[in-house]
């Protein structure tokens, strides 16, 4: 399954900009990732919780991450 553009839209104007990550583990230590991130540019939409384990294609399911923090997810590629 995939987010629709209306929901990756949605999840950007949310983000203002800038990457959601807030995982403990990445370099910026559980606080927010500072990556400012074009609308048209390097960002990628995550599911928080895998649609194989539950999880739905809705805005509140959806996280927006740079492409570093996104390949360091648990899921990333699967």
């Amino acid at each position: 399954m995939a987010f629709s553009e209306e929901v990756k839209d949605q999840a950007y104007r949310r983000s203002g900009g800038q990457c959601e990550c807030t995982r403990s583990h990445y370099p910026h230590w559980g606080a927010r990732c500072p990556t400012r991130l074009a609308r048209q540019g390097a960002w990628e939409a995550h599911h928080k919780t895998a649609v194989s384990v539950g999880g739905h294609d809705g805005l509140s399911n959806c996280e927006v991450l740079c492409i570093p923090c996104h390949r360091q997810t648990d899921s990333y590629g699967r």
